[in-house]
């Protein structure tokens, strides 16, 4: 099969590694023309994934339209800020069958569309998928076991997909519940910057413990109310990715709550890192959307008020000693 990832950060060059394995034709576009030429030619992406070596086969390059004509399977891996975007310009050169997967973990602001719905709005007739969970890049390319799922409601194309994405200690589920998988791969990002928030106060590991849990609510609540199922939160797609993504370094959403509680500007944090932070922009959808259902979602909204300047990290955790009771823990609050 011969496969276009677009996006050559970490995430979008390791899957593009990755199925270069199962011996399809991959061909990986990146923006930059200087990241493909480096892809392509010493097998190397220093600046997302510095130190590692990349298969031989994968080819790179920064013609978006050779990219999109050679695509069987089109996997998207670029920011949400810039997904539609890309999408329209690949739309007139793909072909009307070809399946589109995203990797991106996050909600289009204004419109509040999880990435297959921008997929269906966009490239309408093709079938759209999302591939999502506790995936940090540079363990899976390393080799090390890690296990994600493929979402979307046909349950045949996701276990075509499931065949072509899944190798080796890289084990890839099915699953139909797609609203649940992206509310949990956007929203938990939004937790992450809370939790790294925590590890930067040094408020200690029962804290971030407590945030994390009460996170985990909040991604299932919402994830419900539009439309998903509460089992999907406590799976891959929403636990397992939020684990991960709360409690690793490698995190970049944790890294931007770690800044914020040593106390640095959002901005200089911002203005430091190569990679996109999902978390920092997601917090204001995700509240927009908490209004629109008449949710609660308290540490999203804190963490909305942060990153907005309204207050800071400290005040945030301050904020823990809330006036109102604790009700039933499957509740948020």
């Amino acid at each position: 099969m011969r496969v276009t990832v677009l996006g050559a950060g970490s995430w979008g060059t390791t899957v593009a590694a990755l199925m270069c394995r199962r011996d399809h034709e991959v061909l990986l576009w990146a923006r930059n023309p200087e990241v493909a030429d480096e892809v392509g030619g010493q097998r190397t992406n220093e600046a997302y994934l510095p130190g590692a070596r990349l298969p031989a086969r994968l080819r790179a390059t920064s013609d978006l339209e050779q990219a999109t004509r050679h695509a069987e399977l089109l996997v998207v891996g670029v920011p949400t800020s810039g997904f539609r975007e890309c999408l329209e310009r690949v739309a007139p050169h793909l072909a009307p069958w070809i399946p589109v997967v995203s990797l991106s973990k996050g909600l289009e602001r204004g419109t509040h569309l999880r990435m297959t719905e921008v997929i269906k709005e966009v490239l309408p007739g093709r079938p759209a998928a999302a591939l999502t969970g506790p995936n940090l890049a540079r363990e899976i390319l390393a080799g090390q076991a890690a296990a994600s799922v493929i979402a979307t409601e046909d349950l045949a194309v996701a276990a075509a997909l499931q065949r072509e994405v899944g190798r080796g200690l890289f084990r890839v589920y099915t699953h139909h519940d797609v609203v649940g998988c992206e509310i949990g791969g956007a929203l938990k990002n939004v937790i992450a910057i809370a939790t790294g928030m925590a590890q930067g106060l040094g408020v200690g590991d029962n804290t971030r413990a407590a945030v994390m849990s009460r996170g985990l609510a909040e991604l299932t609540t919402l994830a419900v109310a539009m439309g998903g199922e509460a089992q999907t939160l406590a799976g891959l797609a929403g636990m397992g990715d939020l684990v991960a993504t709360c409690m690793s370094p490698q995190s970049r959403n944790r890294h931007v709550g770690e800044q914020l509680g040593l106390g640095r500007p959002l901005d200089e944090v911002l203005g430091e890192m190569r990679m996109v932070a999902e978390g920092v922009k997601t917090a204001s959808t995700v509240v927009e959307l908490a209004d629109q259902h008449g949710l609660d979602l308290p540490i999203a909204r804190t963490i909305h008020d942060v990153v907005n300047g309204r207050i800071r990290a400290a005040d945030a955790y301050r904020g823990l000693s809330r006036s109102v009771p604790a009700g039933h823990e499957s509740q948020p609050g």
